[in-house]
């Protein structure tokens, strides 16, 4: 980054906090009779309306056995209801030029539709059948069945999901994030219209629900609406169902899976912090330091100095139970050891040395910059309204994101590096052939 511009990057940090007091609320939020939060981001201007209903009814409450429950039970929700089949669902909305979808993931299920503003009502009518009047007829669970478990199956000739799957029952092994959504070949083999009908009945509720409506509606033509198709569904008696936090787990734990490959994909992970904890920001700022970007130190001494990974990086993967620290990195099968120590290397410098100021400066004016990009479209908006929402970050959260990244300190990042990077901390899974396996130090 050049003077100038650094110079014109830190004045405009330094305006963050007073420009973010005055800057409009991004919806309107209220909470029906029923429990439904209701959020309405107005765009007059905008002729879709996107429009996303999220229930608590995630992978993180399929039962014990039974991974894989809560993403069949998504599949499932427009194949099929009290009105209509799966087939005249599907010619209903395409005749509209519309979309309608369902799909689950570790903590929720969210059903999206987006429609013409002429079409909202009927966009919505569709929206109200597949989640409270779903039927998931037998023929479609077992259609279902079989196409998960052939995409199980493809899943694991790819060396990042098989990695990504056997890393995350590493970091997670007595919580339920450490199942995969999708489930195993066992587990949705046993899966069927029963056990369906029980995850339904058991998470899919009024008071479990949020849903955000963003394009050309008013709020109180969205609350009429959404009260005409929601407002009669009562809420059960019986209190929500709830998931504890992950437990602590033991560190350090590593796993080679043996497959014949040309090159071998590493991932390392631990336990990280929720996006409501103050030092989230920090170690969003420390990730894209570490591993964010092509000039990152990860990048930089693995890839561009050293020439050992055709690609490497970390991230911070946010969950309403727990975020995910996670880095990555593809090498060739001989080189695993001499690249993970590399890793590792750049992890420790990261509490013992404090970053560059012209490293700090551009891990910020990215993630502020970029931060826009999250919300340049009426989907994104509605799926970031759910996100806040859901996380409890309030609907200020993208300007409380800005300013608090735009305090983040060199002596921050060092501080929470030394806790979320510390490289004891993290379980590590290698996929590749026999030469890629570790070597003991």
């Amino acid at each position: 980054m050049g003077y100038a511009r650094r110079l014109l990057v830190l004045a405009w940090l330094a305006l963050v906090p007073a420009a973010a007091a005055a800057t409009p609320p991004i919806a309107h939020r209220e909470v029906l009779p029923n429990g439904i939060v209701l959020l309405v981001a107005e765009r007059p201007a905008v002729p879709i309306v996107s429009v996303r209903a999220y229930v608590r009814a995630g992978s993180v409450f399929d039962p014990s056995g039974s991974p894989g429950l809560a993403n069949l039970t998504a599949d499932l929700l427009t194949r099929g209801t009290t009105r209509r089949s799966g087939e005249e669902l599907d010619r209903a909305i395409e005749f509209v030029g519309g979309s309608l979808d369902a799909d689950a993931g570790r903590d929720g299920t969210t059903v999206g539709v987006s429609v013409l503003k002429k079409d909202l009502d009927l966009g919505l009518d569709l929206l109200a059948e597949v989640i409270r009047t779903p039927t998931f007829p037998d023929a479609e669970v077992a259609r279902r069945v079989t196409e998960l478990k052939a995409a199980i199956r493809r899943s694991m000739e790819n060396p990042e999901s098989v990695a990504s799957r056997e890393l995350m029952q590493l970091v997670y092994p007595h919580h339920p994030y450490g199942h995969p959504v999708e489930g195993t070949l066992e587990s949705v083999g046993t899966l069927d219209r029963e056990r369906v009908l029980d995850f339904y009945r058991r998470h899919f509720r009024p008071d479990a629900m949020i849903v955000a409506l963003v394009g050309a509606v008013t709020v109180s033509e969205a609350r009429q609406a959404i009260l005409a198709r929601f407002g009669n569904w009562e809420r059960p008696d019986a209190p929500t169902p709830a998931v504890s936090a992950p437990p602590p787990t033991p560190s350090d734990r590593t796993k080679t899976i043996e497959r014949e490959l040309t090159q071998a994909t590493v991932y390392l992970g631990r336990p990280a912090i929720r996006q409501n904890d103050p030092d989230y920001f920090a170690l969003v700022v420390a990730d894209y330091v570490l591993g964010g970007g092509s000039a990152s130190r990860l990048y930089m001494k693995v890839r561009e100095e050293a020439g050992l990974a055709y690609s490497v990086g970390s991230h911070v993967a946010p969950g309403r139970y727990g975020a995910t620290t996670l880095i990555s990195l593809q090498t060739r099968n001989s080189e695993v050891t001499t690249a993970v120590e590399i890793v590792r290397r750049q992890m420790q410098r990261m509490s013992t040395e404090p970053v560059l100021a012209q490293e700090l400066d551009l891990a910020k004016s990215y993630l502020i910059g970029s931060f826009p990009l999250r919300l340049d479209t009426s989907s994104k908006v509605a799926s970031f309204l759910i996100g806040v929402e859901d996380g409890g970050l309030g609907l200020d959260y993208a300007d409380t994101f800005r300013r608090e990244v735009a305090r983040v300190s060199a002596e921050d990042v060092r501080r929470v590096s030394g806790v979320y990077f510390a490289p004891a901390t993290f379980a590590s899974v290698t996929v590749g052939d026999q030469a890629s396996a570790p070597k003991a130090d």
